[in-house]
């Protein structure tokens, strides 16, 4: 959440930002969103504020409560998990691997891997050579530091001309560079979610000092969002025709039957 102003605003630190590219002043929170890949409607069923000073929680640690929650206390079905490649870390892709789910991951280019079957030493993703095969089927490595036969799928996925993404996932039955790309085309529904808090609910705008008014802010525009969000899939509407809507009709009625009169001397 952008605070990039704020001087005494509390939760407010300096950290990424995915929107500007680089390190801004900002509420850190950690969403975790439900997808429905077949009619492609989403919904957010957790989030966690990053306060590090406050709770001693990294997003690491947040990730892992939510996942958690997700398969123990509200037993949501589901194949995959997607995420990006701050939250690819060792304890979080072998969780998943433990309750039989699969991982789809962007790894950094300078993550060591090894693709020779411990011939050769590790090294950085981006020097690994690929021959035509894998381009299209992927090939198995072991990640640095997983345990000595863990290995995972690891496909190039060309997202423009100059610029291509390394996906990791325990999915050893995928053997399609393009099927690969199109479950990692999902992972797009976060950012939708994220731009629709931001445009509807009016989530970065409070300017309150504390840090409970701040939380309590962040939990009423989730809930705005999830109540618009609802009623555009009732109606087969996006949610910025829905917001428009009602505008649209309130300005309507006050036009032809204002409650506030204004009189000329």
């Amino acid at each position: 959440m952008d605070k990039k102003y704020s001087n005494k605003i509390e939760l407010v630190r300096r950290q990424y930002s995915g929107n500007e590219h680089g390190i801004i002043k900002g509420i850190g929170v950690v969403n975790c969103v439900y997808v429905n890949p077949d009619t492609g409607q989403f919904w957010i069923i957790d989030f966690r504020i990053y306060d590090p000073e406050g709770d001693g929680q990294s997003k690491i640690k947040h990730v892992e409560e939510m996942l958690n929650g997700v398969v123990f206390q509200k037993k949501l079905p589901f194949r995959d998990v997607l995420m990006d490649s701050w939250y690819a870390e060792k304890n979080i892709m072998l969780f998943i691997d433990s309750i039989n789910k699969h991982f789809y991951c962007p790894l950094k280019k300078n993550r060591l891997v090894d693709d020779s079957g411990g011939v050769e030493k590790y090294k950085n993703i981006e020097k690994l050579g690929w021959s035509e095969i894998e381009k299209k089927e992927g090939k198995l490595v072991k990640i640095k530091k997983f345990p000595r036969d863990y290995k995972v799928k690891l496909f190039r996925v060309v997202v423009s001309n100059d610029k291509a993404e390394y996906v990791a996932t325990n999915d050893i039955s995928q053997c399609s560079t393009d099927a690969t790309k199109d479950k990692c085309g999902i992972r797009w529904k976060i950012e939708e979610f994220h731009r629709e808090l931001k445009q509807t609910t009016g989530v970065e705008e409070c300017e309150c000092r504390k840090q409970r008014i701040q939380r309590n802010h962040i939990a009423c525009c989730m809930l705005v969002w999830v109540t618009l969000k609802d009623y555009a899939y009732k109606c087969k509407k996006t949610i910025y025709q829905l917001k428009k809507g009602l505008l649209h009709n309130y300005l309507i009625n006050e036009l032809k039957n204002p409650r506030v009169r204004v009189c000329l001397a």
